[in-house]
């Protein structure tokens, strides 16, 4: 029940005039706190982990958070009326007229020469949005989108009137749609032409009405169709799916369907083109002796030997570990920045062993002489 959820906001630790980079950070955050491959068999951690997903989802999406602000929970959920139908708002609860929106839905009748109102016509494109995590905007995936969308109506089937009857040709525009009227003027006789007064530049008169649609010929409804989203996609990119958008009219194909993609950021990932960057925390003797360390990738975790004496900032390549590219042709790598952690306290066992460990290299440090440091900023000088 979404009486019982706790307020999305403080779920991710934010005020309510946190900016987008604000909750991405926050979330970035919290991820990384409940993750369930740094909690494994914690359904504690498991439990606020998907509600930190969950808030995020809603906070993240400009459409969803205008209506939770608004609302609260019923806002964005679908049992309540204020949950609109996803991303472009849809026609639920709403009062409109469709006769408007067939005039931009299906081309209108703008000024120029005025097309035949009974010509087939492609329906318009509609909008959605699908948020994926990091592994499934890299590997690809199956995902159902909701939206909103007009469809013929089903008992008069686009045509307006009621079972039984048909639309009438318009006696004054003779199913044209427009008329035409001459004026006398100092130059001589212009004729123009205006959509008919009689059927709205319709071209046919709907004497009985379908009750289902008003006359209208159309419905908005909500409807949900499964998308296949390729490896590779990356954040705000638009997947085009055909003739998933709004129906045609007079037999014309239907719009298509822009699917806006949306990735969650990852706790310890991060995207470079079809690279991948992982920050991999070592100790300082590990850094010294070399390690054999668990890193994590895509494909699950993986051995990799640190070798003896690496340096803080070093950046080792895993090659193929990366994301997979769009046009299926090759995958990018991971990159591992090793990160050493320098210990803050050491107790006076541990600061003698290090005095020892210095005086072992005559007090230059492992690296060389202390004069080093005297030849630049950036360490010895270039030969």
């Amino acid at each position: 029940m979404a009486e019982n959820k706790r307020d999305y906001y403080e779920v991710l630790g934010v005020e309510k005039t946190a900016s987008e980079d604000d909750i991405k950070k926050a979330y970035r955050q919290k991820v990384k706190q409940y993750h369930p491959d740094l909690h494994p068999d914690d359904k504690q951690a498991e439990e606020k982990f998907k509600e930190v997903n969950e808030a995020y989802e809603v906070l993240s999406d400009p459409d969803k958070k205008t209506r939770y602000d608004q609302y609260g929970h019923a806002g964005v959920d679908p049992n309540f009326g204020a949950g609109g139908g996803g991303f472009g708002g849809g026609f639920g609860g709403m009062d409109f007229d469709l006769g408007d929106l067939f005039g931009s839905f299906f081309g209108g009748f703008g000024g120029g020469r005025q097309a035949n109102p009974n010509a087939p016509r492609r329906g318009s494109d509609t909008q959605a949005r699908v948020t994926l995590s990091f592994e499934e905007a890299a590997k690809g995936c199956k995902r159902t989108v909701e939206f909103n969308r007009v469809e013929l109506c089903p008992e008069c089937h686009g045509s307006g009137a009621a079972a039984g009857t048909s639309p009438e040709t318009c006696p004054e525009c003779h199913g044209r749609g427009q008329v035409n009227t001459q004026q006398r003027t100092p130059f001589g006789v212009v004729q123009t032409s205006r959509a008919c007064s009689r059927c709205g530049g319709k071209g046919k008169i709907i004497k009985t009405p379908c009750r289902k649609c008003n006359g209208k010929g159309a419905i908005s409804k909500k409807v949900s169709v499964e998308i296949t989203v390729p490896a590779g996609i990356d954040d705000r990119q638009v997947l085009n799916i055909r003739n998933e958008g709004n129906s045609g009219l007079n037999g014309g194909p239907n719009g298509d369907l822009h699917v806006t993609v949306l990735v969650r950021p990852h706790p310890f990932f991060e995207r470079d083109g079809y690279d991948v960057w992982c920050d991999v925390n070592v100790s300082f003797s590990q850094a010294v002796l070399g390690a054999t360390l668990e890193v994590p990738t895509l494909d699950g975790k993986v051995r990799y030997e640190l070798p003896a004496g690496t340096q803080p900032g070093t950046v080792m390549k895993l090659k193929g570990k990366g994301i997979q590219s769009l046009n299926g042709r090759g995958r990018g790598d991971q990159l591992l920045r090793i990160i050493v952690n320098v210990p803050k306290n050491v107790n006076a066992r541990q600061k003698e062993l290090l005095r020892e460990f210095d005086a072992e290299f005559g007090g230059k440090g492992p690296n060389g002489s202390v004069d080093d440091d005297k030849k630049g900023f950036f360490g010895k000088k270039k030969k």
